[in-house]
């Protein structure tokens, strides 16, 4: 499952919580450390770069919030980051520099890279986004299986699986990702650096690095 590994999705120079994946392998072990990391993470921010609003948000100066978002710690939004009209923000978030949240965009316990875009009716909940990852307008992360087991990652090319001992996993999305609109990425989703994926799909499993996705049975390189 070498695919799956955090160093093979992120480069981890593009966000604040770089120290979170510090000796972790897999993305999914960081999802129930965020709300701790968030909260000691907050206490050592520079105070003349950003604002804590309440107990546990910290906004940075320089960021810009619509009075119309609902923001609900803890949460940390970077530098330049634009959160637009009525997103709603439900706590454990780190939103990086850059990063786009739009109008009625869900976010719960959820790490976004600098530069990352979810601007138009998306939800997103117990995912990491790489660098430059984009959701097209309507897509989302579904985060827990139907049968409300435990989510497994699957290895589409080999079979292999993983159990990640979590009942809520959405999509761990690699570096410089497009994920056209109106897709559901279902639980346990992997999708590899610098990947398309076609607008109305259903994804499961691992999806390759460098790859366009046009359905479960069409995977291509990217030439």
């Amino acid at each position: 499952m070498e695919q799956c590994k955090i160093e093979r999705l992120y480069n981890l120079e593009h966000t604040i919580a770089k120290s979170l994946f510090q000796n972790i392998e897999y993305p999914w072990e960081i999802l129930p450390k965020i709300n701790e990391y968030i909260l000691e993470l907050g206490k050592t921010l520079n105070k003349d770069e950003y604002d804590q609003i309440e107990e546990d948000i910290w906004i940075s100066k320089t960021a810009k919030v619509a009075k119309t978002a609902y923001i609900k710690g803890p949460v940390i939004i970077c530098e330049n980051a634009e959160i637009r009209h009525c997103a709603f923000i439900r706590g454990n978030v780190i939103i990086g520099k850059n990063a786009v949240v739009g109008n009625s965009t869900e976010l719960k316990n959820v790490i976004l890279f600098d530069n990352v875009q979810v601007p138009h009716y998306n939800y997103v909940g117990d995912s990491i986004l790489g660098y430059k990852s984009h959701m097209g307008a309507g897509s989302i992360t579904s985060n827990v299986k139907s049968d409300k087991k435990l989510v497994i990652i699957k290895n589409n090319q080999t079979g292999n699986t993983i159990q990640t001992n979590l009942k809520k996993v959405g999509a761990l999305i690699g570096d410089n990702v497009e994920i056209g609109c109106n897709s559901v990425l279902n639980p346990g989703t992997i999708i590899g650096k610098n990947t398309n994926i076609y607008p109305l799909s259903s994804v499961r499993g691992t999806i390759p690095q460098n790859s366009i996705y046009k359905n479960q049975n069409e995977i291509v390189n990217k030439i």
